[in-house]
């Protein structure tokens, strides 16, 4: 009997995004084939905290969370590239993963963090490493790295909540001669449209800065466009592949937290009513964003298309977008002929590659003069 690939999906975390990715993984576990992988549940609770259940088939990410049979960690160590159980007794080493999943979303998860630990104990992990993580994760180096790279996107300005706190009318005055309204504040470092306000005068703008300063040290202000939104799933490593594209509408003001994953009230048109000529051109834009920030495994890039003009903008890439039952990334790849398990194997291979190509590269003196000899 050929040997299950033992997988670690870790979940929950020190995030806003928390919720979510309980989600996320509990789809995510529900499609590995039991006769292919090991599974191995890991969840971090809010406080940081890492539990392991012994029952993934019976798993309910919330409980796993609460009432984890033992406290694990992972320790950034190659030559221990396992899972130790941390009791009263000493620490006990509980097995070696082959490949995580690292199904965390926003701060401690999507941003590099998580990915830096993996790297150092050497374990293949699905998605994004340390640069496209977090380049991925915060949007003014991303949309600094897309203007970099010649892709169009909206005017945006930004500043520190010190700078907020320290002198308001300042940077209110200075947003409104930059970017206008209609705009939108958000902080640099969180996903899923948490603390984004839309602005429309001084008044709602300042509220707007101070909700995104209640997660964020680093302020980001865009100009409103009356368009589209489109989103592309993007899947591959060194040769990236583009979904077709799929339109939100969202039946709100803006695809705004709670229409994404409490009301579901938004709708997805999969694929987008757009011509041949602007689906190209998108699907283009998105493998390009995709290498701009150098993610890997997987990303979801989000348009903006004018309305009026048909203007394209790439707003921001995803690198670990949500994988819940009404998520877009797999909705797109299976509209594009992909199931969600063979997308979730997918992945799977994509990290062993990534993983592979990694260990080619020379890392100390002594590496290169073993490979000279």
């Amino acid at each position: 009997m050929t040997k299950r690939i033992r997988v670690g999906v870790i979940f929950g975390g020190r995030s806003g995004e928390h919720e979510i990715s309980l989600k996320s993984a509990k789809s995510i576990i529900d499609a590995l084939d039991p006769e292919r992988y090991e599974i191995v549940p890991i969840g971090i609770t809010k406080a940081g905290r890492w539990l392991m259940s012994s029952d993934a088939t019976n798993l309910l990410p919330a409980s796993v969370v609460a009432t984890g049979d033992h406290d694990v960690a992972l320790f950034g160590d190659p030559t221990h590239g396992e899972l130790v159980r941390l009791d009263g007794a000493g620490p006990s080493a509980v097995g070696e993963l082959d490949v995580v999943f690292p199904v965390l979303h926003g701060t401690y998860g999507e941003d590099g963090t998580i990915q830096g630990l993996l790297e150092l104990a050497s374990v293949p992990y699905v998605g994004s490493g340390v640069l496209g993580s977090s380049s991925g994760m915060d949007k003014i180096a991303m949309k600094r790295l897309f203007r970099d790279a010649g892709l169009p996107i909206v005017e945006f300005a930004y500043f520190l909540r010190s700078q907020w706190r320290a002198d308001r009318e300042t940077v209110l005055d200075r947003v409104e001669a930059e970017i206008g309204y209609p705009s939108f504040a958000k902080p640099a470092n969180l996903g899923s449209s948490v603390g984004i306000s839309k602005a429309v005068d001084r008044a709602s703008l300042g509220r707007a800065i101070d909700e995104a300063a209640r997660f964020d040290r680093r302020i980001l202000v865009e100009r409103g466009v009356d368009a589209r939104e489109i989103e592309v799933a993007v899947l591959g490593n060194d040769e990236p592949l583009a979904s077709l594209p799929g339109e939100i509408v969202p039946h709100a003001e803006f695809y705004d937290y709670e229409t994404k994953y409490e009301r579901d009230v938004a709708e997805y048109d999969i694929p987008a009513r757009l011509s041949e000529a602007l689906t190209t051109e998108i699907q283009s834009l998105a493998v390009r964003a995709f290498e701009a920030v150098d993610a890997a495994g997987l990303g979801r890039v989000d348009f903006f298309v004018e309305r009026g003009t048909d203007r394209v903008y790439v707003n921001e890439i995803n690198t670990m977008p949500g994988f819940t039952t009404i998520s877009m990334y797999p909705k797109l790849w299976e509209a594009s002929g992909l199931s969600y398990r063979a997308l979730v194997d997918r992945l799977i291979e994509l990290a062993f590659d990534r993983h592979r190509e990694t260990a080619r590269s020379v890392r100390t003196r002594d590496e290169r003069h073993s490979e000279e000899n």
